[in-house]
């Protein structure tokens, strides 16, 4: 199927994805697991969740390989790659970033993750939390419709279940809610997805990570906080490639949405199918939130690969 493993599309702390093609012509990704960790339990989650869905912006599971210790995934192939290859272009020198998609398409992809996830919240027979929303998990077909992947933290609960037990924290530093790794802030709830997709949001608004250690003015180094004071003083918002009033507009409506998502309160936090109704409403209509109350996350969030941790 992968012509021997030819073309590797990218890795993960999960194992490698290559460039498939069916017998029929359809171009698939195949990816394939390390050497178990633990039981299985992330290839099982992957395999439970995904194939319990069926909606536009999350990646379709064609079928998957258990044999022995190899095990693989396959899914639709999806020819734009990851959302985060296109906001944080590694290419593009510094001070001159420039979003490649414009803002209407920003405004159109955030929406569509946000109808993914309020899908996998409400929609389904069983609610399934993603638990690792962020932009490397996000891909792009030919439309650059954007589609939710990689469920292999998800959780799936009982529908009735508004809060769920776990026993560690499970997440990417830098977009895990605050409740989940320190339950004093909070139960851990369909709400600790949403805390992650503000801050996936407001980096596609920054087009940076929202973490720059680099950033020569210490208010510039957490994305949020920069970000908040502009438009509490309602100020120019400096982001690139803002080039007429409707772009502003979309920058300002996104930016409100992910400030509203980021509280660290989570019942402050708006469910995903507010979330839908605030970006397809009129920014008029926003109020703006209270400040995000976090103000200087630990270095080590700069890390963007995925976790399973155990809190003592």
């Amino acid at each position: 199927m992968t012509n021997s493993f030819k073309e590797k599309l990218g890795q993960g702390g999960y194992g490698s994805v290559y460039k498939g093609k069916l017998n029929n012509g359809c171009l698939v990704a195949v990816k394939v697991l390390n050497k178990l960790k633990g039981n299985g339990e992330e290839f099982m989650n992957e395999v439970a969740a995904t194939s319990r869905t069926s909606h536009v912006n999350i990646v379709s599971l064609l079928g998957y390989c258990f044999e022995g210790s190899k095990r693989a995934l396959i899914y639709e192939f999806m020819p734009n790659g990851s959302l985060e290859k296109l906001i944080f272009d590694a290419d593009t020198p510094k001070g001159d970033h420039d979003h490649h998609l414009g803002w209407e398409a920003l405004d159109e992809i955030s929406l569509g993750i946000a109808r993914g996830l309020e899908y996998l919240h409400r929609g389904c027979n069983t609610r399934i939390l993603h638990f690792d929303i962020k932009p490397h998990n996000i891909l792009l077909d030919e439309n650059f419709t954007p589609k939710i992947s990689d469920f292999g933290l998800a959780k799936i609960c009982n529908r009735k279940e508004s809060i769920v037990s776990m026993l560690g924290a499970r997440g990417t530093a830098g977009y895990i809610a605050p409740e989940v790794f320190c339950r004093n802030f909070g139960g851990v709830s369909h709400k600790s997805d949403v805390y992650s997709y503000g801050m996936m949001l407001s980096e596609m608004v920054g087009g940076r990570r929202n973490i720059n250690a680099e950033a020569e003015d210490t208010s510039e180094i957490y994305f949020p906080h920069w970000i908040y004071k502009r438009i509490e003083l309602d100020e120019e918002l400096g982001l690139p490639s803002i080039v007429n009033e409707e772009d502003k507009l979309r920058a300002r409506k996104m930016i409100i949405v992910s400030l509203w998502c980021i509280q660290t309160d989570p019942s402050n936090r708006p469910a995903m199918k507010q979330v839908i109704d605030m970006l397809e409403g009129s920014v008029d209509c926003l109020q703006i939130p209270p400040k995000p109350y976090l103000s200087s996350p630990p270095k080590s969030t700069a890390d963007s690969s995925t976790t399973l941790v155990s809190i003592q």
